[in-house]
């Protein structure tokens, strides 16, 4: 395939950048770009990724925003300790973390950053597109991975760019839809990896096409949910009657203090049951909470138990248990992500790219949750991307 149909240089603009997951992401894409370690996690270095035209590893520059102004060396040192990153590979690539800490910039904190919204949206916009031009990027991916808010229910009313401006005068928008709004003014397309309403309002939606960017989101899938989409199609396929699934997620660390607040873990948990009564019907009893346990750290235990009904009213009983680092499962997808939106935008695509629902707890544009028949519909869409492009199928 020819160079042109390559997306080129691309940046990645993390909002939360000195948190664990970008942290680990930033740490996690050096050591491939170094071949320090197997890209194991990365759905697209997978078989039937093999034709697309990615950017590659050394072709994804990273900046991003953070109110934290914490060194990037010293949120991998704790990760480090908390069993997440391995102490060889942050040592190793040191030098990449000093580069990528120096285009690190303050983010828009609303305790501290006044009532001049529209300004802060221009600042940071700003810090897009300086970043751009000072690495002549063809195009700059930005991904929310900022602690999780409260959900705003003043967003679905924004329908038009007036309105959203008049919210951002008054100083009314989260600092979620500050960041994103910024992202399409600087012509960046977006993933929401957070359940966080970003760029979830109808005038930023809208901005986004008219101006040709694509974005995904929302809510990152990594873990219970991840698993509930997988398992809960087999029960419906055998024609078993779920009548509950109740699930009970542990975590410390800097989500759980995050979601110890109620306001912030209901939008978290919205989004963790809406795809599970999308698959079983809205008859099923969900229970589900979040709890924080300082404690286990960066680990994240989930426990689920299924109780269904079987042939002459049998039983069936189903509990499960899923712990692992969270960070280490949502680095790699964010890593894929902005390969693939990269590839999306370098092909001209616009609006809410459905085919990666797969990565996703409440994909925009998507009513799918079968995990099946997502993974099916993103293998599609990198084919017809990449015949498009010239590749091979």
């Amino acid at each position: 395939m020819g160079e042109n149909s390559r997306p080129g240089r691309t940046g990645l603009w993390l909002l939360g950048a000195r948190g664990s997951v970008a942290t680990t992401a930033i740490v996690g894409l050096a050591a491939l770009r170094s071949g320090l370690v197997r890209p194991t996690g990365c759905v697209t270095e997978l078989p039937a990724f093999g034709s697309a035209p990615l950017p590659g590893w050394d072709e994804i520059v990273v900046g991003g925003h953070d109110i934290s102004g914490t060194d990037l060396h010293k949120t991998a040192d704790a990760l480090v300790s908390a069993g997440v990153l391995p102490v060889g590979v942050v040592s190793a690539v040191a030098a990449q973390l000093t580069a990528v800490e120096s285009e690190l910039r303050h983010g828009y904190d609303p305790a501290t950053g006044g009532g001049d919204q529209a300004g802060e949206v221009a600042r940071l916009a700003g810090d897009m597109g300086a970043f751009a031009r000072r690495h002549d990027l063809e195009r700059v991916v930005v991904v929310n991975v900022a602690s999780t808010e409260s959900p705003w229910p003043r967003g679905a009313d924004l329908d038009d760019v007036a309105a959203l401006d008049a919210a951002l005068a008054a100083g009314e928008v989260p600092a979620s839809v500050v960041a994103a709004c910024a992202a399409v003014r600087a012509g960046c397309p977006y993933v929401e990896f957070t359940p966080s309403t970003g760029i979830a309002i109808p005038a930023l939606l809208r901005m986004a096409e008219q101006r040709g960017l694509p974005y995904a989101g929302s809510d990152g899938k990594t873990g219970e949910t991840l698993l509930r989409t997988v398992l809960a199609p087999m029960f419906t396929e055998r024609a078993l009657v779920v009548r509950s699934w109740a699930g009970t997620n542990l975590l410390g660390g800097g989500d759980g203090a995050t979601l110890a607040d109620p306001r912030a873990v209901a939008s978290k948990l919205d989004s963790k049951s809406r795809g599970l009564h999308a698959l079983l019907g809205g008859e099923v009893a969900a229970p589900l909470h979040i709890d924080n346990v300082p404690d286990l750290g960066q680990t994240k235990v989930a426990w689920d138990h299924v109780h269904a009904e079987g042939f002459l009213g049998a039983p069936v009983t189903l509990q499960l248990t899923w712990s692992a680092y969270d960070s280490a499962l949502a680095a790699p997808l964010v890593l894929d992500l902005t390969r693939l939106v990269a590839m999306a935008h370098h092909a001209g695509q616009r609006g809410p790219l459905t085919a990666l629902a797969c990565f996703f707890k409440d994909p925009f544009g998507s009513a799918q949750h079968r995990f099946d028949h997502q993974v099916r519909g993103l293998h599609e869409w990198v084919r017809v991307t990449t015949e498009a492009a010239g590749g091979g199928a």
